[in-house]
């Protein structure tokens, strides 16, 4: 529909980490909002296509090892192919490595950095570079989102990487929405709460942080990855032309108690 400034008929979005949690959940929730999806994964994402086809809309599927630069330039050159240009790009992917500070190596160090940071960064300057030959100021504009973390604000404990990823995260989406903004594209960032996922499963299975975690959380529960969906949607949509290098929290009041 035309006048529905949430409409993203015709417009494509790649979701990079889509086949499970919250690239999944905002994946169906873009194709619910009318995009077809460009899927990322280092696994197969057959079940997220599914769930994208099941909303009416296609989905292309994309194999790649985000934990280096290397396949970057041929995860765009392939989503070009397959619908012509990309006007969405979420970076969702992401790892986490959990071991207290004095302990923490090296490798788990960069391992973390250079998904969460590195490759984000990457990536969105090879979608920009495609975007700026179509998207213009006052009219139809491309958009980035990132994906932050409660971290992006807090220092959190035993996550190092993790939380000088996810920091670094909300300063890159300032840096290029300061940059990026006049030739046409949206930079914004979702900070998702506590999110049920397979990166926060041994936070689950702790007895004592789950209910610490619940405890402080106003909603009182976890957060489900179609939680995330909404603002995704939002943030990719016509009705945020007008947001730029913002980081929106949806952790159910987290930051607020």
């Amino acid at each position: 529909m035309a006048n529905n400034p949430f409409d993203l008929t015709g417009r494509t979005a790649m979701v990079t980490g889509a086949n499970t949690g919250i690239g999944q959940g905002i994946a169906v929730a873009l194709a619910r909002a009318g995009a077809n999806l460009v899927l990322v994964g280092r696994s197969a994402c057959d079940e997220t296509q599914g769930l994208v086809e099941k909303a009416g809309r296609r989905a292309a599927l994309i194999r790649a090892d985000l934990s280096s630069t290397a396949p970057v330039s041929g995860v765009v050159e392939q989503a070009v192919d397959a619908f012509d240009r990309v006007d969405i790009l979420v970076n969702n992917a992401g790892i986490i490595r959990r071991e207290d500070a004095l302990d923490f190596s090296e490798e788990d160090w960069d391992a973390v950095m250079d998904v969460n940071l590195k490759v984000l960064f990457f990536l969105s300057q090879a979608v920009a570079r495609q975007m700026t030959g179509w998207a213009a100021p006052y009219a139809l504009r491309g958009k980035i989102v990132n994906i932050a973390s409660m971290l992006t604000f807090q220092g959190g404990i035993r996550v190092p990487s993790y939380t000088a990823s996810k920091s670094g995260v909300g300063g890159l989406t300032k840096l290029m929405a300061n940059e990026w903004a006049a030739k046409g594209i949206n930079v914004n960032a979702i900070a998702p709460g506590y999110i049920a996922t397979n990166n926060t499963a041994a936070l689950q299975a702790d007895e004592t942080r789950n209910r610490q975690i619940v405890e402080r959380i106003p909603e009182g529960r976890w957060g489900d990855p179609a939680d995330i969906g909404g603002a995704a949607v939002f943030l990719a949509s016509r009705a945020a032309d007008y947001v730029q290098g913002h980081i929106l929290a949806v952790d159910g009041g987290w930051l607020a108690r």
